[in-house]
């Protein structure tokens, strides 16, 4: 049985061995375009569904990402797994740049971002204390030490607003926090593919050590990206690796996040919002 699996990242991401039939898909959703045409396409038997996350030439900030209609968009072409793909700092001596963790856990502190589909006349409430899907993150780990890439599994992703980095004193009380590697999209990402009952998991390629590190250059733009291209190449031979293993049946609790979330009276829902939502909330209906 095939499968279609959403990537979310840079956009050379697409350039995986043995894609096929590419192209490109233009989306508008209830909540506005996506960050860029979607690029859809088949390896074996699966369909494939990659988005530019700042869209084609990074031009979009982590607090002007459309996030709700980037993963309406993924839900409307029929994926029901994500594998996020983002640059990290490390929070910890034995992350090492060029390391790729795979977390279980977030720490929010962003503001005032978009990251609920609910509203307009319908309440939802999620669960979200485990905020990643557990079979999945178990595949992708499993990848990445069979192919010899340095791999952490589990770890806190403590999510910024940006688009500046972490002054000295915000690195080293996150430290003393406990958290493992700080980035900028994608606690806002899991939050919304929760909701629409989407498989998602985080690919954090460690790019330095944040600037809590003394005996470490304190992070840079051109830093980053040496090592993120490096990065991206074990990223992609993870994820073709793990496309393989998944199981085309979800038995995992995201597969049914609303069953028992929506606490508003179906007769009450405006129609509207029942329209907007119908891929979302629609079985529930």
């Amino acid at each position: 049985m095939s499968k279609t699996i959403g990537i979310i990242g840079g956009s050379g991401l697409y350039e995986i061995d043995g894609l096929k039939g590419i192209e490109e898909l233009e989306i508008t959703t209830p909540f506005g375009k996506p960050s860029d045409r979607y690029i859809k396409g088949s390896l074996g038997e699966d369909t494939l569904i990659f988005l530019p996350r700042h869209g084609r030439g990074h031009r979009i900030l982590p607090s002007e990402l459309n996030f709700r209609a980037n993963i309406y968009g993924m839900k409307e072409l029929g994926v029901q797994w994500i594998l996020s793909v983002s640059a990290v700092g490390s929070m910890r001596e034995d992350i090492k740049p060029g390391h790729i963790v795979f977390p279980h856990q977030f720490f929010d502190r962003t503001r005032g971002r978009q990251s609920t589909f609910f509203g307009d006349g319908v309440v939802g409430h999620v669960e979200f204390a485990d905020p990643i899907c557990t079979d999945l993150t178990d595949i992708l780990y499993q990848c990445g030490k069979e192919l010899g890439i340095p791999v952490h599994r589990g770890g806190t992703y403590i999510c910024i607003e940006g688009p500046q980095f972490s002054t000295r004193a915000e690195s080293l009380i996150y430290r003393k926090w406990g958290v493992d590697v700080i980035g900028m999209t994608n606690i806002t990402e899991a939050k919304l593919a929760r909701e629409a009952e989407l498989c998602y998991a985080t690919l954090a390629l460690a790019t330095d050590y944040d600037c809590w590190h003394e005996e470490e250059e304190d992070v840079t733009i051109e830093a980053i990206l040496e090592t993120l291209s490096k990065n991206v190449s074990n990223a992609k031979k993870i994820i073709k690796k793990a496309i393989e293993l998944i199981r085309p049946e979800r038995t995992c609790k995201c597969s049914s996040a609303l069953k028992y979330a929506i606490v508003t009276d179906k007769n009450t829902i405006p129609e509207k919002t029942k329209k907007k939502l119908q891929i979302i909330i629609g079985r529930y209906l």
